[in-house]
Parts: structure tokens; sequence; C-alpha cells
């Protein structure tokens, strides 16, 4: 992550999140999709790799988005409207194992047709977990990311439990196979919920897309 920003910048997107952050709907189907309106940007990540810790973080709420110790419980699209300015998409965590192939289906193609058809989204971050890079579930994503033309960011999560030697590989991995992917921004994006490392600058780039 080679990116610098002023604290102009820094400050604007710690005013972004301070303002009113709101829950304003889930979805589980197209057929009670809110209809558009604000700018969006969307999180995905597979189960278990630490999407709700993020959001949580960013907006500086306990429980905005809900965390929990069984993964895969966002089942739907969650929208929440921060500051008036935009909304936030939590999307259905994929890849958990326990989950039935029916269920798995459904939202595949809810994350697919959400994807395809939606002109107010802006940009999503694909969440992956520094300590073990890229899975086939991420490429998935991806793909579907790829072929609807949404700009995308990788943002590896929990870098505070990841060997330094082992970040730098999996970081130069990840950055030579996004460069093949037409969709996604070359270079990917550090983060800890925990030690809350680069937060303030995921503020700003969620600032800057959304302007």
């Amino acid at each position: 992550m080679d990116e610098t920003y002023t604290p102009e910048e820094i400050e604007r997107g710690r005013l972004l999140f301070a303002g009113n952050c709101e829950f304003i709907a889930g979805v589980s189907s197209l057929a009670i999709m809110i209809p558009e309106g604000l700018p969006e940007i969307a999180f995905a990540g597979r189960s278990n790799v630490g999407k709700s810790s993020l959001i949580n973080a960013i907006t500086g709420r306990k429980a905005l988005a809900r965390t929990s110790h069984t993964p895969g419980r966002t089942q739907q699209l969650n929208f929440f409207e921060i500051n008036g300015q935009f909304n936030l998409v939590d999307m259905p965590g994929y890849g958990y194992a326990k989950v039935s192939k029916t269920q798995k289906k459904e939202w595949k193609v809810l994350i697919r047709s959400y994807l395809k058809g939606r002109t107010t989204l802006r940009a999503c971050f694909v969440l992956i977990d520094s300590r073990h890079g890229i899975k086939d579930v991420d490429l998935e994503i991806m793909d579907l990311m790829d072929e609807a033309g949404v700009n995308y960011r990788v943002v590896l999560t929990k870098i505070d439990k990841a060997n330094k030697e082992e970040l730098d590989k999996i970081v130069e991995k990840t950055e030579k196979a996004l460069l093949k992917r037409p969709a996604a921004f070359p270079k990917v994006f550090l983060t800890s919920s925990d030690k809350k490392i680069n937060l303030e600058e995921l503020r700003v780039v969620v600032d800057l897309l959304t302007v």
C-alpha cells in the first residue's frame, strides 16, 4: 500500500464516519431490493475474514455490523446509510462449509444480480485474510466483479496476526494476481481492526470514492 494522504483528507474521512450511521434494510432477494439513490460502497469477504469487525472499526461503532464466533451470519445484503452521504453495503459472507447448497446458490444469485444491476455501486472492497491469501472462493467473487465491471480493491485483514515474512509474500503474490484482473485496483490495502491499522486511510479511500 503506497498511498499517502494529507491531514485534510484524513480529517474529511474522519468526519464522514463521525456522523450518523443508520441501518436501512436487509435484502435477501431482488424482489425487495431498495431503490437506487446514494452512492454505494460494498464490503465482501468469505466467512470469518473479519468483515463485520472491520466495518465496525471504520465506523467507530461496536455493533453496527453483527459479529459472531459463528461464521456465515451475514445472510443478506445489509444497507447502512453513512452520514447521509453514501450507503455502506455489507454483503453475505461466502465460503462457509456448513451452509446448505441451496443457500449458497441463492447467495450467489443475489450477489451476481446486485453487482451487475446496481448503477449506484461505486466500488467494492474484497476482504482477504492476510494469513491465508486468495482462496478459490475469493476468485469466484472477483470473477463476478470483473464480469460486472465493478471496481474493487483487495483489503488484507488481520495483519497484526500475520508473520511479517509471510505477509510480504502474500502481498506480492496477491498484487501479481490483481494485475491480470481488469476491474481490480493493482495494490492491496493492509488493515487490522484490533490494532486500528490503516483505518484512517481506509476512510479516506471511501470518502474519495463517494464524492
